[in-house]
């Protein structure tokens, strides 16, 4: 009904619904099943600290189109800034584009501190709904560049994920079909 408003409000512009989650990672390592012959018990180097990376993803399920960004943290003035940068990427601002982002109803998404940008509207889930948003079923995707790797620096870790997410944004049928739910709408 969103997307309708908004289309009926901007008959002019190009409506696109968007969705976009973060994900923590740091150097507590992400640990996995893999394959090893039989009777050898695979070994992965471990040494837990608690440092911390955010990994931000716009996603638009309909085209598998994603947006990454890495940031030190989550809170409202990061959050707006995190938006800024999508809006400037994806060239939203002008009355032609107009982005309805779907997101979940985390403390720094719900502040009246955001400051969201000309040409996006926030659209919030329920709470406690994670198996509603979209974008969340692209952090297993983001991981696989990570798991079972020992990460000495903060520095590293956030290396290894730039590579592993400029590789997934090549491949938009992969994030597409981990993104999109039958129950999304196909009109943006």
């Amino acid at each position: 009904m969103r997307v309708a408003r908004l289309k009926e409000a901007y008959p002019t512009a190009k409506v696109e619904l968007w969705c976009e989650d973060e994900h923590r990672l740091g150097l507590k390592p992400i640990i996995c099943k893999v394959w090893s012959p039989i009777g050898e018990r695979p070994q992965v180097l471990v040494h837990q600290r608690y440092e911390w990376t955010y990994l931000y993803a716009f996603v638009r399920p309909k085209t598998g189109e994603v947006h990454w960004l890495i940031l030190p943290t989550v809170n409202s003035e990061v959050f707006s800034i995190a938006l800024e940068h999508f809006a400037k990427q994806v060239g939203v601002g002008t009355r032609r584009r107009r982005i309805l982002l779907v997101l979940d109803q985390a403390g720094w998404h719900t502040s009246k501190e955001v400051e969201v940008p000309e040409g996006i509207e926030l659209e919030f889930l329920p709470s406690a709904s994670p198996e509603l948003q979209p974008s969340e079923r692209v952090w297993p995707l983001s991981n696989e560049g990570v798991a079972n790797r020992f990460f000495e620096e903060i520095e590293e870790l956030e290396e290894a994920l730039i590579e592993r997410c400029v590789a997934l944004c090549d491949q938009p049928e992969l994030i597409r079909s981990h993104t999109r739910y039958h129950w999304w709408p196909e009109v943006a």
